[in-house]
């Protein structure tokens, strides 16, 4: 299906144009050298309340003004500017389900020179209706040979399109493979993530995650899943992780926008637990549930209402 079948508008450069003519020239820098950054961002339809609820939205695009920052992307558009834009996106296109946004900044065209400073940067925004990524019941995933990405060699913390071949060949391999998802190691070996989701590992009540410095990528998701499960009475750790040690786990949760909370249900073709959702990943995911379809006052701030 086309994304343009139910998606009649995407905000280019400040003005809204019909989804069928948002193209980019083929010299586009970034489509030659992955200089782009961006973002993913859900959106969820409350049919008792006949609204939708953006969720963290203003987070989403701080981070997108950091990734530019980062790689050197100069973007004339501020938070409230880019807030705004999201809104009007969505709204125009009078969504009634539950929607994936991806806002984009990238290098255009002007010249082929590895030099930015010599092209303009453009920003777009586009809305789709979009499901579940990941299997909800729980997926199986493989340790891939590929390692993630460094950040003595690129800025990991950037959500940046040229970092995530990383994540395409590693996914390509554990789907070739007959798994669902990939998980890579850092350069050291630890556990780092998967192609596109941070990870959890519960043993005996904690709950444990990779730190800042394994390569993650820091989700917005994952910053809400620490969040919560705190709050719900858990020791949340941030800790190295040795592969093995994915094995004994008592159970295994990806968190990611797309991702949403996906349980692990087999690692290398080991059964995690009993081989399905186990109760502190039913738990946080019913609470994170409730909370991205604004149904809890505390989390409201992380909630914006489009209608």
């Amino acid at each position: 299906m086309s994304a343009c079948s139910k998606a009649r508008y995407i905000w280019m450069d400040g003005e809204l144009i019909e989804c069928e003519r948002a193209y980019v020239h083929i010299l586009t820098h970034a489509l030659h050298y992955g200089t782009a950054v961006f973002e993913g961002i859900r959106g969820y339809w409350s049919e008792d309340e006949r609204n939708l609820y953006i969720f963290r939205l203003r987070d989403h695009m701080v981070r997108m003004i950091n990734s530019a920052r980062i790689v050197g992307l100069r973007l004339s558009y501020g938070i409230e500017d880019l807030v705004n834009a999201v809104i009007r996106t969505v709204k125009v296109n009078e969504f009634q389900e539950n929607i994936y946004i991806r806002p984009i900044a990238f290098a255009g065209e002007g010249s082929i020179s590895l030099d930015t400073s010599k092209v303009p940067t453009r920003v777009s925004i586009a809305a789709f209706p979009f499901g579940h990524y990941l299997k909800p019941k729980g997926v199986r995933v493989k340790v891939v040979s590929w390692r993630r990405v460094p950040n003595y060699s690129m800025p990991v913390i950037a959500k940046a399109s040229g970092i995530y071949l990383n994540s395409v060949i590693a996914l390509s391999e554990a789907l070739s493979s007959g798994y669902d998802e990939a998980i890579l190691l850092d350069w050291r070996g630890y556990v780092s993530e998967g192609s596109g989701e941070n990870i959890f590992v519960v043993k005996r009540g904690v709950i444990y995650t990779p730190p800042t410095y394994a390569s993650i990528l820091e989700g917005i998701t994952r910053d809400s899943v620490i969040k919560i499960s705190r709050e719900l009475g858990y020791e949340v750790v941030e800790r190295d992780i040795a592969r093995e040690e994915l094995y004994t786990a008592d159970e295994i949760f990806m968190s990611g926008t797309a991702a949403e909370i996906t349980p692990v249900v087999e690692v290398d073709g080991r059964v995690i637990g009993i081989g399905s959702p186990g109760p502190i990943t039913e738990k946080i995911m019913e609470y994170y549930k409730k909370i991205v379809y604004n149904r809890v006052p505390r989390y409201r701030e992380w909630i914006t209402p489009v209608y």
